[in-house]
C-alpha cells in the first residue's frame, strides 16, 4: 500500500500495511527510511515525505528564478517537474524510474504531446502524479505574443490534456510558460482563470546539448547552493534519463525528502502556511537587513508661508503649560505663520570679489583689483618721501654697470603681479 499521511499536531502519521508509523516531527537524514516500507520491494526508497495542498488565487506565481515566492518548503525539501512531455521512449523511463522509488513529481504537459500519446497523460495520472499544462506547441515567443495568439495556446493545451484523462478533473490548475518566457498579459489572463504560474528555483540545463554527467552535476550543485526548492527538468531527453538515477541517489545519501504538490479543492483545503514560509529565504530576528523605507516625495500648491510650531505639537497639555521655558512661551504671541525667505537672501552679486575668489583662474582677476584699489595710496607715499628717494635713486644709478648696446634692446621681462603684492604685504 502506499503512503496515505495526514497531520496531527507536529507530528506526521503514516498508514501502512499492517502497522502505524508515528513520526514525531520531520527527520532529516532518517526520512528516506521512514517512509521505506511504503515502497514495496524498495526498502531503500526515496518515497515522497510529504502533500502539499496549494491554493492558486492565494500564491498565483511561485518560483524565484522569476518571482518573489516559492512554495513553502522547508530546509532539504525538493520539488521535482518535469516539462513538455510525454513522449513514450523516454517518459516512460523517467515514470519507471519514479514509480520504483515511489516519488511523486509534478509533469507539465504540451498539448500536442498529449494529443499524439494520451495513454502516456493516463499513466501519469494513474501513477499519483500531479499533471498541469505547459501550452498547446511550446513557442518560446510568449514575451511578445499578442493575446489572439496566447490565448489559443494555453487554452489548447488545457484541452488535449484533459480530453486524455479518463477524468478530466484530475488535471491541475497549473501551467508553466514555455522558455520561462513571461509576459504580464500572460501572466495575468491565467490568473484571472484560477491558473497558478509557475517558475522554478534551478535547473539542471538537460536542454542544453550536455552530458547527461553535467545535468546531474548542475542539479546537485544549484539544490546545495539554495537548500530547497523546485527542481526543473524534461522527460523528453536521453541525458534527463541517464543522470536522474544520480540525481535520486544524492537526493538520498544527502538527507533531502521530495514533497508532493497538490491543488486545493472544496474537499481538500490549502495546507495552512504563512506569507514568510513562501519566500525561499525568509529574514530572521538575527539578520540585518540594511534597506531603509524611501523619503516620499511632497508636492506644495501655491504655499506662500510656512506653519509656526504651536504648543500643540510640543505636546503640552494646559496644566503643564507653567513648566514651559519662557522662550517657548513666549513664541506663543508670534504670528500664526513664518514668511517665506526671499529668492535674493542668498543671492550674491555677479562680479564681485566674491565671485571672482570662487573660482581658481578668477583669483588673478582678484589680485588685480586689489592692486587697483591700493594704487592711490602708493602715489601718495611716493611723493611724501621726495628728495629721500632721489640720492638713494643716484647712487644706484652710479652703482649700475654699463649696459651693452645689444642688451638694451632686448624686450623687457613682464613684471610678476602677484610677487609684488606678495612682497608689499
Amino acid at each position: 500500500m502506499r503512503q496515505t499521511g495526514f497531520m496531527i499536531g507536529s507530528s506526521v502519521v503514516v498508514r501502512t500495511r499492517s502497522w502505524i508509523v508515528l513520526c514525531l516531527g520531520f527527520l532529516t537524514v532518517g526520512a528516506p527510511a521512514a517512509y521505506a516500507a511504503d515502497c514495496p520491494g524498495h526498502p531503500d526508497a526515496l518515497g515522497t515525505s510529504r502533500t502539499l495542498v496549494v491554493d492558486p488565487r492565494e500564491h498565483p506565481r511561485i518560483g524565484t528564478m522569476q518571482y518573489r515566492e516559492t512554495l513553502p518548503l522547508k530546509d532539504h525539501e525538493v520539488v521535482l517537474t518535469f516539462d513538455d512531455g510525454p513522449l513514450p521512449k523516454y517518459s516512460n523511463q523517467v515514470l519507471k524510474m519514479l514509480d520504483d522509488e515511489c516519488i511523486k513529481a509534478t509533469f507539465f504537459i504540451i498539448g500536442q504531446q498529449a494529443k499524439a500519446n494520451p495513454e502516456g497523460v493516463r499513466k501519469l495520472v494513474a501513477a499519483g502524479h500531479t499533471v498541469g499544462t505547459h501550452s498547446m506547441s511550446h513557442p518560446l515567443t510568449f514575451d511578445r505574443m499578442p493575446v489572439e495568439k496566447y490565448e489559443p495556446e494555453i487554452n489548447g493545451g488545457i484541452e488535449w490534456t484533459s480530453a486524455a484523462m479518463t477524468d478530466p478533473s484530475k488535471l491541475a490548475p497549473f501551467f508553466r510558460i514555455p522558455g520561462l518566457m513571461r509576459a504580464e498579459g500572460v501572466e495575468n489572463y491565467l490568473i484571472s482563470r484560477g491558473i497558478q504560474v509557475w517558475s522554478a528555483d534551478f535547473p539542471a540545463d538537460d536542454w542544453r546539448h550536455v552530458s547527461s554527467d553535467r545535468v546531474y552535476q548542475l542539479a546537485i550543485q544549484r539544490l546545495e547552493a539554495k537548500g530547497k526548492g523546485i527542481l526543473l527538468l524534461h522527460d523528453i531527453q536521453a541525458r534527463t534519463v541517464a543522470a536522474l538515477p544520480k540525481i535520486i541517489r544524492d537526493l538520498k545519501a544527502r538527507g533531502y525528502r521530495i514533497v508532493h504538490v497538490v491543488p486545493a479543492t472544496p474537499d481538500r483545503p490549502a495546507t495552512p502556511t504563512t506569507p514568510v514560509e513562501w519566500l525561499l529565504h525568509p529574514p530572521t530576528e538575527t539578520t540585518p537587513i540594511a534597506r531603509w523605507p524611501a523619503v516620499p516625495n511632497f508636492v506644495f500648491t501655491e504655499t506662500r508661508t510656512l506653519p509656526a510650531p504651536a504648543l500643540a505639537d510640543l505636546n503640552a497639555q494646559t496644566e503643564h503649560q507653567p513648566l514651559l521655558p519662557r522662550r517657548t512661551k513666549g513664541q506663543t504671541d508670534i504670528a500664526s505663520t513664518l514668511p517665506v525667505p526671499g529668492h535674493d537672501l542668498f543671492s550674491i552679486p555677479e562680479g564681485s570679489v566674491e565671485v571672482l575668489l570662487s573660482t581658481t583662474l578668477s583669483r588673478r582677476a582678484a589680485t588685480r583689483m586689489a592692486m587697483a584699489a591700493e594704487t592711490p595710496r602708493a602715489g601718495k607715499d611716493k611723493a611724501a618721501k621726495g628728495k629721500a628717494v632721489k640720492p638713494h635713486a643716484a647712487r644706484t644709478a652710479r652703482a649700475a654697470p654699463v649696459t651693452p648696446k645689444h642688451a638694451a634692446q632686448a624686450k623687457p621681462r613682464p613684471t610678476r603681479v602677484a610677487t609684488s603684492v606678495k612682497k608689499r604685504a
